[in-house]
C-alpha cells in the first residue's frame, strides 16, 4: 500500500486566516465565474499538502486561470479527487463524522439539495463538537472563524484529509 505522508495542518489553516478576506494574486479570483470557495479550499489545502498532481483531467493542480484540473475549483470534482480509490500523488481525504473533523479539513454544502455547492475550511473545531463551535473559513461568502452552524443548508458531508501522497 502506498504512504501517505503527514497534512500539515497549521499550513492549512495559517493560509486560510490570512486570505480569508483577501485575495492571493498567484491564483485567480473566480468569485464572477461561479464562485471562488472551491479555489480557495484548494489553495488551504495545497498549502498544507505542498504538492499538486498534473494529470490531465482527473488530477489536482492550478497553473494559470485557463490552465488548472477541474477538482481545483469544482465542488464534486475535489471531493472525488480526495476520495479516490486509487491513491496517486496529492491529498487524500475520507468521509468522516463532524466529531472527527480537525483544523484544515473540509465540509461540502449542499444548499438545494442533491448537487453540493460549498467548500468551507475547517480552522478551529472545539469540544465537544457541534455545529456551533466547528469554524471555518471560505470565499464566496468570505468567512473566517464562522460557526458552521450560521449556514443553512439541506445537505452536509465531512471530509477529513488522511495524508498526501508525495511523487
Amino acid at each position: 500500500m502506498p504512504q501517505l505522508y503527514p497534512y500539515d495542518r497549521k499550513a492549512a489553516v495559517l493560509y486560510a486566516h490570512q486570505w480569508a478576506y483577501g485575495r492571493n494574486p498567484r491564483f485567480y479570483d473566480y468569485e464572477h465565474l461561479g464562485g471562488d470557495c472551491t479555489n480557495f479550499a484548494s489553495q488551504c489545502i495545497y498549502a498544507g499538502s505542498g504538492v499538486m498532481n498534473f494529470t490531465p483531467t482527473y488530477g489536482w493542480y492550478y497553473i494559470d486561470a485557463n490552465r488548472k484540473a477541474p477538482a481545483w475549483t469544482g465542488v464534486p470534482y475535489l471531493y472525488n479527487f480526495l476520495t479516490r480509490d486509487n491513491l496517486s500523488v496529492g491529498p487524500a481525504a475520507e468521509r468522516c463524522e463532524l466529531e472527527d473533523l480537525l483544523p484544515g479539513d473540509l465540509i461540502q454544502l449542499s444548499f438545494k439539495g442533491g448537487e453540493y455547492q460549498h467548500s468551507p475550511i475547517v480552522v478551529s473545531v472545539g469540544y465537544p463538537a457541534t455545529p456551533e463551535n466547528v469554524l471555518i473559513a471560505a470565499h464566496s461568502y468570505d468567512a473566517d472563524y464562522r460557526p458552521l452552524s450560521t449556514y443553512e443548508y439541506r445537505e452536509i458531508r465531512f471530509l477529513h484529509i488522511t495524508g498526501v501522497m508525495r511523487p
